[in-house]
This record gives structure tokens, C-alpha cells and sequence, in this order.
């Protein structure tokens, strides 16, 4: 850390939000034991109130939100959805009132060497937090934004929304469907932040035609480590922006998102279509791809109903508006185990939607708060099948608990975001175990280790991995493998516009 603390603000690009008023640190009640007036360059430590005044105390600069450092924030604030790092607590939080505190406060950082990250703050009733599930997100000893700070959708049009980058994707799609609209590319889970989703890419059941949440950004405003709020899209400042696109927060702060939007149709038949083994899945997974036969396309392995091994679930949607799709032929030509299809016809929001009673169902059985070692890797498909017999051998139902095994194809190269790293192939396969063991299960280190044996194979395979996982030792050797050719430019943005790694340090891709 500086010893030397300032509060100097550096440039803001034209068009940045105007220097708001002075006003206090906190409004209302408390202000004492919960605001922090500066930064003690003494002993390395923030300063409260009382102490202000004092010789060492740099004051914090004006901020429209506040910045705290009450027990009960910075515990909400250290903990992530994995539970795999719950005391690496953040010395403050912002709550930021507007755009121009994130502009001021890493200003603030850089000069003092405080390191920053933003907290997405997702999910449902009373169970808001980070959702990274390996301390993605953890800022120990640094400040932690609120992502709630910037939750507002500024405006929808035609083809297009622009929100700001707290906002959920699940916020983000009821708006949009009250105007008959639709982002492209959803995550399964809708409760967690737009910016968070695309710092590691965003991947859902549309990838085959959509690619990831990134390929659907047209712009974003973006806070650097110089202070300076920019515009990046793909073709102005498209360094920045591409290394902000699936680039784990480490260039800039996303504050605006722009994203494309589609037409939204009204109903989807979901097919569930069952399968006794491995090989039969692969074929008609790339054969229903290849022909484009349906609008969504998903699949996992899943336990046998006696528990005697493994199968498979392609899970396909053909949307409609007022006609249903023929189902005779959507489904010619397929070796599933008929018998075991299912079949609903459902509104495109239910199945949007669709793991909300999941979800309950966790959290009642208390699976939703355990420990969550999940493993999200891309296959190449020429050595996928290798793979998933491996994977077949390693699992059983208790490496699942309450979880699932996500698994199935999509072309590589729908996939743009040079950070989004892929096989080398054209078409890759999304494996994306996502364990929720069971309450007081005593195996999450071995776990753990299993994750790191798999992914240790998998690369040696052609593989990469996705950033959401909990993938454990890894060093920069291994972050230089896993970005190949693109490190070098990797490195150089990081260089270029977080000279001084601030930014989120808990992804240890550059530490």
C-alpha cells in the first residue's frame, strides 16, 4: 500500500456524468459508526469518524452513495455464492449513487494502491450475494462495490437495450418481454448481474445460433484504472472492449451495457428426449444442431432412475407464436428412448424462467448453501466421448448431490470474444458440473481435487476451461496455457489500463 494516500481524481473522458454535488458520505441515522471518512496512511486502515481530523486521515473524496465499513456490510460482502472463501472481507463497500463514485473511487484506489471489485449481488428474496463460486470476486483488505448501486434499465428499443450493469438478466427480460422483445442469449439462472455475466462470457441454451452473452454486446461504458469512463465497442477502443468481454474484470469496471435484442415469441415445446448411452446422445446432438431443427438446445448426464449408471437428456425448444411446430417432425429420425420423452408446451417466459421452483426446491433441502466445487470446462468434440466415459467412471450420485451435469454441443465458432477461449475445432461441447453437495457432506476437498485431476486431463486434451469454476493451484503458467496466443494481448490491455492491478485480484489471473 502507498504510504502516501491522496485523493487526487484523475481525468474523465468527454461525456463522463457530471461531478455531483457535496453531500455526505451517508444519509440518514448512524453516520459514525458506519461511514468512513478517510484512509489512515499510519497503520494502513480506513478511518471512521472518529478519528477525523487526526494527521494521517486523507479524507475520502464526495461521493453521492456511501462507502461503509459496518460489521454487518463488509460480512454481507465476504462471502460468494461457492462458500469457498467466507472470510475474505473487504475493508469497505461502495454503494455507489451513481456512476461518476465508481469513477472517484477508483481514482482513490489506484492512487493508494487499494485493490477493487465489483459484487454482483444477485438472486432472489433474502439471498442476495456474489454469485462466483471460487472467490471471483473477493476483494480481502480492498473495496467492494455494490453492483445494486447501478441496477437501472435506461432505455429499450427496437433491436437494442442499454442498462446499467447491476441489473439482472431476469429484470432485464420481463422488461423486454412487456415490449415483445427478448436479449438473445440467457443464462439459465437469470437472477445474477448483467456486467458480472459478461466478465466471464454467459453461455445458455441458444449458443448454437447466439453465441455467448458477450457475441451480443454492441457497446459498453467502462471505468478504467486512470479514472476515465469510455465508450468501447467492437470497433471503437476494440482492444478494451475485447478484453473486457469475457476478460474476469480485469481491465475496467463495466457501468453500461448496450445488448441486442430480438423478437420474442409467445410459447416453446420442449422436448426432454432420453438416452441409455453415450454415443447415441453425441450423434443426434450434432445431427439436430446441424439441421438447426430447434430454437434451444441443451442437454446433461444424468444418474439412471435405479441408480445402476449414467444417461443422457437432450433438452430441445421450438418456439412458436400461434402455430405449434410439427412435432412428428421436429423428432424424425431421433434414436432416443421414446417411451421416456417428454414433451410440454409452455410460455416462453415459464420456461425462461424455468429454475425458479428448482431453486426453491434447494434451497428447502438446504443443498442451495453448501460449499459448491463446480467444474466448467469447453470440450473439443473429437475427444469428448474419451472424456465423458472417463467422467462416467469418476461421478456418482453423491459427487451430484442436489446438482447436474450440464453437457452438450455447439459450434465454436458462433463464439467471437477472443477471451471466451475455445477449442481448437469446430464444434465444442459445454461440460459444466455443477455440484450442490449434499448438507454435511465431509468429501469438498476431494472434490476439489477431483476438479483439478479432471481439468488436468481435459486440457491435455485440447480443452479450456470457463471462468465461473472452481478449479483449485492454479498458477500463471497455467492462465498462460489456458490463453494461448491470446495472452500476450491479454497481458498488454492488463497492462495498458490496469497498470497497477488493482482490479480484481481474487480471479489470480495475474497475481
Amino acid at each position: 500500500m502507498s504510504s502516501t494516500p491522496r485523493t487526487t481524481a484523475g481525468p474523465t473522458a468527454a461525456g463522463a456524468a457530471a461531478q455531483p454535488s457535496r453531500r455526505g458520505l451517508l444519509r440518514g441515522a448512524a453516520v459514525a459508526a458506519v461511514a468512513v471518512v478517510g484512509w489512515n496512511a499510519a497503520n494502513q486502515t480506513w478511518a471512521t469518524a472518529a478519528e477525523a481530523g487526526k494527521r494521517d486521515i486523507v479524507p475520502v473524496p464526495n461521493l453521492v452513495g456511501t462507502l461503509e465499513t459496518s460489521p454487518a456490510t463488509v460480512d454481507a460482502f465476504s462471502h460468494d455464492f461457492g462458500h469457498f472463501f467466507d472470510n475474505a472481507k473487504p475493508w469497505a463497500v461502495l454503494r455507489p449513487g451513481c456512476v461518476q463514485d465508481i469513477v472517484t473511487i477508483v481514482n482513490y484506489a489506484r492512487v493508494n494502491g487499494i485493490k477493487v471489485a465489483v459484487n454482483g449481488q444477485g438472486g432472489t428474496g433474502t439471498d442476495i450475494e456474489s454469485h462466483s463460486v471460487y472467490g471471483q470476486a473477493r476483494v480481502p483488505g480492498g473495496i467492494s462495490i455494490d453492483a445494486k448501486g447501478l441496477s437501472k434499465i435506461l432505455s429499450i428499443g427496437n433491436d437494442y437495450a442499454v442498462v446499467e450493469s447491476g441489473v439482472t438478466w431476469g429484470q432485464l427480460t420481463d422488461a423486454t418481454l412487456a415490449l415483445g422483445k427478448t436479449p438473445p442469449a440467457l443464462p439459465d439462472y437469470l437472477y445474477i448481474s448483467v456486467g458480472g455475466t459478461l466478465s466471464v462470457g454467459g453461455i445458455g441454451g441458444t449458443v448454437q445460433k447466439h453465441g455467448l452473452m458477450v457475441d451480443t454486446v454492441q457497446a459498453i461504458d467502462i471505468v478504467t484504472a486512470d479514472g476515465r469512463l469510455v465508450t468501447a465497442t467492437p470497433w471503437l477502443r476494440a482492444d478494451l472492449f475485447n478484453a473486457a468481454m469475457a476478460g474476469a474484470g480485469q481491465v475496467g469496471i463495466i457501468v453500461r451495457v448496450n445488448v441486442k435484442l430480438v423478437p420474442a415469441p409467445k410459447r416453446s415445446v420442449i422436448f426432454s428426449l432420453f438416452y441409455a448411452d453415450l454415443e447415441t446422445y453425441l450423434a443426434d446432438s450434432e445431427k439436430v444442431m446441424a439441421e438447426g431443427r430447434f430454437q434451444v438446445h441443451a442437454g446433461e448426464m444424468l444418474q439412471k432412475a435405479d441408480g445402476s449408471g449414467w444417461r443422457y437428456k437432450m433438452e430441445v425448444g421450438a418456439n412458436y407464436d400461434t402455430t405449434p411446430p410439427d412435432r412428428d417432425r421436429l423428432l424424425a429420425d431421433l434414436h432416443d428412448v421414446r417411451a421416456d420423452a417428454v414433451i410440454e408446451d409452455v410460455s416462453f417466459r415459464d420456461y425462461m424462467f424455468r429454475l425458479d421452483a428448482y431453486e426453491a426446491y434447494l434451497k428447502s433441502s438446504g443443498h442451495w448453501y453448501t460449499p459448491k466445487p463446480w467444474l466448467s470446462m469447453f470440450l473439443p468434440a473429437s475427444k469428448t466421448k474419451t472424456f465423458m466415459k472417463l467422467v462416467e467412471q469418476e461421478l456418482n450420485a453423491d459427487s451430484l448431490g442436489g446438482g447436474f451435469l450440464l453437457f452438450y454441443p455447439y459450434y465454436t465458432s458462433k463464439i467471437r470474444r477472443p477471451l471466451a477461449v475455445q477449442p481448437a475445432e469446430s464444434v465444442g461441447y459445454l461440460f459444466d458440473l455443477l455440484r450442490f453437495p449434499n448438507p454435511g457432506d465431509t468429501g469438498i476437498q476431494a472434490m476439489l481435487d477431483q476438479n483439478r485431476r479432471l481439468y488436468d486431463i481435459a486440457r491435455s486434451m485440447g480443452a479450456k476451461r470457463y471462468l465461473v469454476g472452481s478449479i483449485p493451484n492454479m498458477t500463471q503458467a497455467d492462465w498462460k496455457a489456458h490463453y494461448g496466443n491470446r495472452w500476450s494481448a491479454f497481458a498488454y490491455a492488463k497492462k495498458k489500463y490496469d497498470p497497477t492491478n488493482i482490479f480484481t485480484p481474487g480471479q489470480g489471473i495475474f497475481t
